[in-house]
């Protein structure tokens, strides 16, 4: 093939009828509400391990290790399932994968809600973590596909939301209601998404993968409405997909050629920069990090929860608004400005015990690193990751990038109470280095996305020869 990607796809023509605006139909609304179950049952499952300690470690006796263990499985499944959810939903297609994540969020409820050992709700939170390590890399992939270009980082942002509204969910009620009980709640919006995804289309993209031409057109008329004019952005994907698939390969090996290069580097780098930032230790641990602090752990960690809820709404008008790269700007400098203030809290705790000052600038700081990280710097990743994937790589290349974030999550959560007890100030001020790498990062190499479709990203970026 000569010529650039985007000389043999997108003629003058099919660029300005491509710059359409599609209007928000029933059934795209619908489609990534369903989508949306699913980050609101991994929400629930992340913050469930906190308010239900207590009545656990009771009921069964277990010792604190024995509970970390319990707590922190879940990551060890995320990677499972991180490892397989890109085969499956390029094999099965992206509603039988959601449908299969909640599965395992079911199997992994019931087994908590029912368990009268340990190991028992050592398996439900591994099953948990496997759906969720499946839902982490088809959920995005799904909304991104089935949204038109103008509004396709709100919704993604808008679904994202739900995981917040999940995990301020289970705090608020978890203290109010048996840890069995709070399971079945937990298990309610996994039983919603099963039924929901038989009333909603697949993803034209992956139709058009396997050929599927006629059903490409079916399901891009259900989304965009009866009376919306199609043909230009069907013809495009197909175009795209065929020229793709006939110029590359899509073995996993495939990925470290020199044609994927740029996207597998900042799906990579983000997903692993942006974990060891520090978020998954701080949202864990957000009550020891207040306690030792000086500041009333219960209170402080309310209004964190509540303070992220409108955050996570200005995320939905910011995406679209601002654009994904300014929004990882903006937002991963406040996160590495949050911990700042927290490293040089404890830093001055460290010269002065009795310093009056050190409370104040935690809870400051650990605030504005939960805004910061909740209005972009959180979610934005994952959508910049679904847009920069070409269709023949992305089962292998996202779940590549789903493992590393998972991975890179554990490293974080497994070593900061160590490094934390060790040196206080020390850990936030690693946080904040990797906080501020984000922002060389994206603004050295990630491109701006907003407002172009999935095939003009991905021809941009990728080299055909």
């Amino acid at each position: 093939m000569t010529g650039s990607m985007e000389d043999g796809l997108l003629d003058e023509s099919s660029l300005r009828k491509a710059s359409r605006q599609f209007h928000v139909t029933t059934n795209l609304v619908l489609s990534t509400s369903v989508a949306a179950c699913g980050y609101f049952a991994y929400g629930f499952a992340a913050g469930y391990s906190s308010p239900a300690q207590s009545g656990i470690m009771d009921d069964l006796g277990l010792s604190i290790a024995e509970y970390s263990v319990f707590a922190s499985i879940m990551i060890f499944g995320g990677m499972i399932g991180a490892l397989i959810s890109g085969k499956v939903a390029d094999i099965f297609g992206r509603r039988a994968t959601m449908w299969l994540s909640d599965l395992f969020f079911i199997m992994g409820w019931c087994s908590i809600t029912f368990g009268k050992r340990a190991w028992w709700l050592d398996a439900g939170r591994l099953q948990m973590g496997v759906g969720a390590g499946i839902y982490l890399y088809v959920g995005p992939i799904y909304i991104t596909e089935v949204t038109p270009k103008n509004i396709r980082g709100s919704f993604v942002a808008a679904a994202s939301c739900m995981l917040t509204l999940g995990f301020s969910l289970v705090y608020y009620i978890g203290n109010n209601m048996s840890w069995r009980t709070l399971a079945l709640v937990g298990a309610t919006p996994s039983f919603i998404q099963v039924l929901g995804v038989f009333f909603i289309p697949e993803s034209p993209r992956w139709l058009s993968k396997i050929g599927l031409e006629k059903e490409v057109e079916a399901s891009l008329q259900r989304l965009r409405g009866e009376n919306a004019d199609i043909t230009t952005e069907a013809a495009e994907i197909k175009d795209f997909t065929e020229t793709v698939q006939q110029h590359s390969g899509s073995t996993f090996m495939d990925l470290f050629s020199r044609k994927y290069a740029r996207p597998l580097i900042i799906g990579v780098g983000l997903m692993a920069l942006v974990q060891l930032g520090g978020n998954n230790a701080i949202s864990s641990f957000a009550s020891s990090i207040f306690r030792a602090a000086g500041c009333s752990a219960d209170s402080a960690s309310q209004v964190m929860a509540v303070l992220q809820l409108p955050f996570a709404v200005t995320s939905i008008i910011l995406t679209e608004k601002a654009g994904r790269r300014l929004l990882m700007l903006v937002t991963s400098a406040g996160t590495c400005l949050g911990c700042l203030l927290v490293a040089l809290g404890f830093l001055f705790k460290g010269y002065h015990p009795s310093t009056e000052i050190t409370s104040p600038m935690v809870y400051t700081g650990i605030l504005l690193f939960s805004v910061s990280f909740t209005t972009g710097m959180g979610g934005t990743p994952w959508i910049i990751m679904s847009e920069i994937l070409p269709i023949n790589i992305k089962g292998s290349a996202g779940s590549l990038m789903t493992l590393i974030n998972c991975f890179t999550s554990w490293i974080v959560s497994y070593a900061f109470n160590f490094l934390f007890e060790w040196n206080a100030a020390g850990t936030f001020f690693l946080f904040a280095f990797f906080c501020g790498s984000v922002v060389v990062f994206v603004a050295m190499l990630v491109p701006e996305t907003k407002g172009r479709t999935l095939e003009e990203i991905q021809a941009s970026m990728t080299l055909l020869q």
